[in-house]
């Protein structure tokens, strides 16, 4: 009946890992944006929107350490500049990005990947800051509770971009800035950069932050801790933010952002801005 009414179903496994979706036969099937999509990756759209998703990733976990930052001005000083000293590197990255120069995105990877790295690495280091409990980032196969709690976050984030980047028409496979590689989607990978801070990390620090009370079963997630995370992502999910000058759900400025991929690489006049979530 889902499938029916065009609704998208998605399937995460206990680590936040998704392994399956079922989407309607009758989405994606914009042949026109998908000829585009490929044909962008060998000229200048493939190297703009390349730079959009790398400096969008930053700005808005410059912005996420600034939300962070401004509770702590007048109670805890040192840590409050501590962020913000990684903040002022954060946003000199994302100015660098934008003087990236190359005719296809191949010739300009090398610098944005190392531009994302360094502010990973940076904001990584101001999440710690905030959560001493927090060893430093892992992907996959993590078994810290902090770590466990942000891959589930990104495991739901992640098949709402898919779901989004499928309903406009666009191969979620064909990306710009991670590389093309078996059963990889590339172009899902690219888009969900400018939405971790502002959806998932914002969700589970703000959970730690406020005493909720999560938990491992092993080295996994309890049952009530996967309802929690999967809950707070909603409602983050669900919290409207101004996006070109307008007022919407996050979940909706996914599908903006989708849509707006396909309309830049179709040629239809709209230049690509990356979504930066607000502090």
């Amino acid at each position: 009946m889902q499938l029916r009414n065009s609704i998208h179903l998605e399937f995460i496994s206990y680590s936040g890992s998704p392994y399956a979706s079922l989407v309607s036969p009758s989405l994606g099937g914009t042949v026109k944006t998908r000829r585009a999509q490929l044909l962008a990756y060998e000229d200048l759209r493939g190297v703009t929107l390349g730079k959009a998703f790398a400096a969008g990733k930053l700005k808005s976990c410059a912005n996420n350490l600034k939300y962070y930052a401004k509770y702590r001005k007048g109670t805890d000083r040192p840590a409050y500049e501590y962020l913000y000293e990684r903040v002022d590197k954060m946003e000199a990255l994302a100015a660098q990005v934008g003087e990236v120069e190359g005719s296809c995105v191949d010739e300009v990877r090398g610098a944005l990947m190392n531009a994302e790295g360094r502010g990973a690495a940076l904001y990584w280091e101001g999440v710690r800051k905030i959560v001493p409990d927090f060893p430093g980032r892992e992907g996959r196969g993590a078994t810290d509770l902090v770590n466990s709690l942000l891959n589930y976050g990104y495991g739901i984030l992640y098949n709402r971009i898919l779901s989004a980047a499928t309903r406009a028409g666009l191969d979620p496979f064909a990306g710009y800035v991670h590389t093309d590689r078996p059963g990889k989607p590339s172009l899902v990978l690219d888009l969900i950069e400018e939405f971790r801070g502002p959806v998932a990390d914002r969700a589970v620090l703000g959970m730690l932050g406020t005493g909720f009370k999560v938990a491992l079963d092993g080295e996994l997630l309890d049952e009530g801790t996967r309802k929690l995370v999967a809950g707070r992502v909603r409602e983050r999910l669900a919290a409207r933010v101004k996006h070109r000058g307008r007022r919407h759900t996050l979940e909706n400025v996914i599908h903006i952002q989708a849509r707006s991929v396909a309309s830049f690489v179709r040629d239809d006049g709209v230049l690509y801005r990356p979504f930066v979530g607000s502090w």
